[in-house]
Parts: structure tokens; sequence; C-alpha cells
């Protein structure tokens, strides 16, 4: 079990390495199968934050701090949303919302931006925060907004990777915090022993990420990004209509 662990972190680590997203998305099916809802997120969500920081001093000089700001305050206010909301709503009917909003935006997205002037200014990094921090909360999937808000608004490949990461550390440390106050600072009940292959995959997985980076183009960064996304959308659709119909 511990070589199935460490193999989906290493995965999501480099992939969080070359695309700047993708880490939950990656290593959480594998996670939360092996060590179990509660666990199995929360390590998910330890090891993301994690991972970005990681990231964040080695493109620090590439993020755009004003553009951060205009996505990671409303994606704070998203996330009180979705947690208000994810305690109303059933959560595969909001999975389900979740996977297909971000499908249709996102395909709506490319179409568009073949032949319209790309997005630009404050209001469509304050709606794709939101959105971001709403869809983080309630149902685990918060990078596919803001794939689609770089498709939109064509975001260079560098400026995004290195930006996620300051954001993804902001609403991923929030999230945690909430997930753990709300179980009354409840910790993952694994092996202590555990914990050193877990961190191990997640540093040799961004090494792997860090040689891999430079030897992958924009354009393939780009697409695996929208990959990602359209994935996470999938993964999310999926899962709640799955339980809605079980």
């Amino acid at each position: 079990m511990l070589v199935a662990i460490a193999l989906s972190v290493f995965v999501g680590a480099a992939a969080q390495r070359v695309t700047g997203m993708g880490f939950a998305l990656i290593a959480s099916p594998a996670l939360v199968v092996l060590l179990g809802p509660f666990d199995g997120v929360i390590v998910v969500n330890l090891c993301a934050v994690l991972s970005s920081m990681l990231i964040l001093p080695r493109v620090w000089r590439d993020v755009e701090w004003r553009r951060f700001a205009w996505l990671v305050v409303p994606a704070l206010v998203g996330t009180v949303a979705g947690a208000l909301v994810a305690t109303v709503v059933p959560g595969p009917a909001l999975q389900l919302g979740v996977g297909v909003l971000v499908i249709v935006a996102l395909t709506v997205t490319l179409l568009v931006t073949r032949t319209a002037q790309a997005a630009s200014g404050p209001t469509p990094a304050i709606v794709a925060g939101t959105a971001s921090g709403f869809m983080n909360a309630s149902a685990g999937v918060g990078g596919p907004a803001l794939s689609v808000y770089a498709v939109a608004t064509r975001w260079p490949q560098t400026a995004f990777a290195a930006t996620a990461q300051a954001y993804f550390i902001a609403i991923g440390a929030a999230a945690l915090t909430g997930k753990l106050a709300a179980t009354g600072w409840a910790w993952p009940a694994l092996d202590p022993g555990a914990w050193p292959f877990i961190v191990g995959a997640l540093l040799v997985g961004l090494v792997a990420g860090e040689w891999l980076a430079p030897r992958v183009g924009h354009r393939t960064a780009r697409i695996a990004v929208i990959v990602i996304a359209y994935l996470g959308g999938t993964a999310a659709l999926i899962d709640g209509a799955l339980d809605l119909l079980s």
C-alpha cells in the first residue's frame, strides 16, 4: 500500500511542477481508495499545499501578484460560500453540477477564444476566483475554474504556473484549516512510518518535475492543463452521477 501511495504522490507532484496544477486530481482518487475518504483527502490537501510551497521559491519571479490578489480574495469568499452550500446540498448533486459547469465553461471558452479577443480586467479574475473557491470547498475541484480563466485570458503558461502556486497555497490552507476545525482537529490515522515515504515521494516527484519542466514546451504544458481540467470536471460529474444512481 505504501508503494501505491508513494507512486500517486510522486506523479501528482511531478505534474504540479510541470503544469502548475493537477496534484489533487491525480493523487486524490488513489489515496482516497487506499486511505479512506477522510485520511485520503487530508493527506492530499497537506501534500498539495506542501508541494506548492516548495515550488513557489523556484518560480517566484514569474508570479503576477496583482492578478493573484484579484483571484485569491474572491476565492476565499467562494470557499466560505461553498462550505455553507455543502452543508445543505447533497454532495453527489454538488459534484454533478460542478462537473457539468466545468466541462461546459471550458468547452465554450476554448471555442470562443478561437475568434474573440482575450478576456481582460479584474472582472474575469473575480468570477474565476469565486468559482474556484466555491468548487474547491464544495466538490474538491478548484483547479479547473482557474484553467478556464487562464484559457479565456490567454494567460502565458509560465506566469500561470507560477501564480497558481501562491494561489493554491492560500486556498489549500484555508480549505485544510476548515476541514480540520470541523472535525475537532482530527489527524489522519496513519502509521508514523508512512509519513517519510509520503514526503520522500513528494520531493522526488518535484525533482522529476523540475527536470521535466524546461523540457516540456509551453504549448504542451497548456494542453496538459486543459486536459487535467477536463478530467477534473469529468471525474466530479461521474462520481456525483454514480452516487445519485446508487
